[in-house]
């Protein structure tokens, strides 16, 4: 494999993609050696761990690229390993990020991580979305929620509705296939208006993709 991600990073107009790529490393080293005892992913491999998590996870910043200069908070449902939460908060410092997750382990590991790399934008949370949906301290306290490699948007969606600030955004990272699948549920939904970005391809051939975004009407 060919790919650099920072020339990726240079091609998104990241904020000092240098510092970006050095602490990237910092947290696949981390993730290799926590994964030995505790297992993660299955993705550790740099070239790998460059493609398929760090640069599928900034990929967001080329349709969204108000999110370099603006403080929104962000909710990541299922957080997992923290992509693309940690990966969001290291690429750009004026956000701030909430990791959720239902499993423990993975909510330590991001939280062990965001320490670890002095990221003071990012919070963790160990629950359940449709859990927490119905907690007064969730209601309200998101610009956007995002997701990625979890569940249907549908389903995201219920479950995390009332996250939403007004004039919030659900902005969930989609494959083709599952957008078009998803988006016909999605558009019965009346207080929202559905849409699909343009599909793109990550580099490398890795795979297409694309964002399936929920706005208020």
């Amino acid at each position: 494999m060919s790919f650099q991600l920072l020339d990726f990073a240079r091609k998104l107009a990241l904020p000092e993609p240098e510092k970006l790529v050095a602490n990237c490393d910092k947290l696949r080293l981390f993730l290799e050696e926590t994964n030995r005892s505790v297992n993660l992913t299955r993705i550790t491999g740099e070239a790998e761990f460059n493609l398929k998590h760090v640069a599928d996870s900034l990929t967001i910043f080329q349709f969204f690229p108000e999110l370099l200069t603006s403080g929104f908070r962000i909710a990541d449902i299922g957080c997992g390993a923290g992509f693309p939460s940690l990966i969001l908060a290291l690429a750009a410092p004026n956000l701030e990020l909430t990791a959720i997750d239902s499993i423990g382990k993975k909510v330590n590991f991001v939280a062990r991580a965001a320490e670890l790399l002095g990221l003071t934008n990012l919070h963790t949370v160990h629950g359940r979305a449709v859990e927490l949906n119905r907690q007064t301290a969730f209601r309200n306290q998101f610009d956007i929620v995002t997701a990625r490699a979890v569940a249907p948007s549908p389903k995201i969606y219920g479950e995390t509705k009332n996250f939403i600030r007004n004039n919030g955004r659900f902005i969930f990272y989609k494959t083709p296939s599952q957008a078009a699948e998803e988006l016909p549920e999605l558009l019965r939904i009346k207080n929202l208006k559905w849409s699909q970005s343009e599909i793109f391809e990550l580099p490398e051939n890795t795979g297409s993709r694309c964002f399936v975004i929920g706005t208020a009407n």
